[in-house]
């Protein structure tokens, strides 16, 4: 499986897409904003020749969702997330004023909600759905048992961890789902982060300072 990685928007959001031998792809946390931002996406899906099959946000936090209802029309994508983020993804539209999105034109409703050990599928590849709330009350990572990664959205970053002091973020919940769900998974697994470089599970469990 192959594995990129596009920064948007004002709070440097990563957005990742997904894709193997079909070139069948799925595109998570889609933060593009701008028409340019946009442009970038489609610039790359079109100049790899990819198919996008699936829409996937790992929380529903302004960030992430900026480019969903993009995402979704452009290539007539479902939206998959979990049941216990669609609070935030309702009232994304009030904390996307206050952040100065005044362009943010909604998102779709998710057709499909994800929960603890369900596979997604997209072309000869698996991912499997981990639950790790804390940051969001609905977040969620998707790992890769066969190409050795995990997508982590913001729960684990490169030497840091996830707010907590948003609505429905709580620290020791956040603790918990990192000590329980991903640092038990083998060293080498590569962390794809929400923001910023990647990291590997080995090295946040010698080295990240709050855990």
């Amino acid at each position: 499986m192959e594995i990129s990685q596009i920064t948007f928007n004002a709070f440097q959001e990563n957005t990742y897409i997904l894709w193997d031998n079909t070139n069948d792809c799925i595109i998570i946390d889609p933060g593009c904003y701008e028409k340019e931002e946009q442009e970038e996406l489609v610039n790359f899906i079109e100049g790899n020749n990819l198919n996008p099959v699936k829409l996937i946000n790992t929380h529903c936090h302004i960030d992430h969702i900026l480019g969903n209802k993009f995402v979704s029309k452009k290539w007539e994508l479902e939206l998959y997330m979990h049941q216990l983020d669609l609070p935030l993804l309702e009232g994304a539209g009030r904390i996307a004023k206050n952040y100065g999105f005044e362009l943010y034109e909604g998102s779709p409703y998710p057709k499909h909600f994800l929960k603890e050990g369900d596979i997604l599928e997209f072309g000869n590849s698996k991912l499997e759905v981990i639950f790790t709330p804390g940051h969001a009350p609905g977040h969620i990572c998707l790992l890769s048992k066969q190409d050795n990664f995990i997508v982590s959205g913001d729960v684990l970053f490169n030497g840091s961890i996830g707010r907590t002091d948003l609505p429905g973020g709580n620290f020791d919940t956040l603790i918990n789902s990192i000590k329980s769900k991903l640092l038990i998974l083998n060293d080498d697994i590569k962390v794809y982060c929400g923001h910023g470089p990647f990291s590997t599970i080995g090295k946040e469990r010698e080295n990240n300072p709050f855990l």
